[in-house]
C-alpha cells in the first residue's frame, strides 16, 4: 500500500494546467472565506446569518415582499427544505410571516414583516460595509469593471 503525503490535480488524473487549478481553486476559496467572514460579521451584530441576510434581501426586492417558498429556495444556495427550516426561524422571530397563496392555496409563500424590514436595513449596512472591506476595497475600478465582464462571460449574472 502506498502512502502520500500530498497529491496533485494531475497525480488525481486531472487535465488542468497549474493556472487553470490555481485560478478554479482561488475562486472557490476567496467565495468560502469572504462568505464565513460576512456570515460572522451579521451574526455577530445583528444575530442573522448571511443565508437569512440574503433571503431576507430576496423578498425585499420581490413585489409586495413576498415569494414563493420555492422561489426562495432558487434564489438562494439552500435547498427548499433549507430554506423551510429558515423560514420557520425567521418567522417565529417576527421577520417573515408565512401563508398560503392567493392564487394556490397548497403552495407557501413568505412575506418581509416591518421587523423584517428594520433588521434588513440595519443588517445590509454591516453586509455593505463587509463587502467594501473584504472585497471592493482590494481592487481599482478598472479591476472591477474587468471582473465584471468575467463574470458575464460566464453568463451566470444578475
Amino acid at each position: 500500500m502506498t502512502t502520500y503525503t500530498s497529491l496533485s490535480f494531475a497525480d488525481l488524473g486531472g487535465e488542468l494546467t497549474e493556472p487553470q487549478v490555481m485560478a478554479w481553486l482561488g475562486l472557490l476559496e476567496t467565495h468560502r472565506a469572504i462568505y464565513r467572514q460576512l456570515d460572522t460579521l451579521l451574526r455577530a451584530s445583528h444575530q442573522l446569518g448571511l443565508s437569512s441576510y440574503e433571503a431576507l434581501l430576496r423578498l425585499a426586492r420581490a413585489p409586495a415582499c413576498r415569494l414563493r417558498m420555492s422561489e426562495l429556495a432558487a434564489l438562494t444556495p439552500l435547498t427548499l427544505s433549507g430554506v423551510s427550516r429558515m423560514v420557520d426561524r425567521l418567522e417565529r422571530d417576527g421577520l417573515v410571516k408565512r401563508e398560503a397563496s392567493a392564487e394556490d392555496g397548497r403552495v407557501a409563500c413568505a412575506t418581509l414583516t416591518s421587523a423584517g424590514a428594520t433588521l434588513l436595513q440595519a443588517a445590509h449596512q454591516t453586509y455593505i460595509a463587509g463587502v467594501h472591506r473584504l472585497f471592493l476595497d482590494r481592487f481599482s475600478e478598472q479591476e472591477l469593471e474587468a471582473l465584471g465582464a468575467y463574470w458575464r462571460r460566464l453568463g451566470f449574472h444578475l
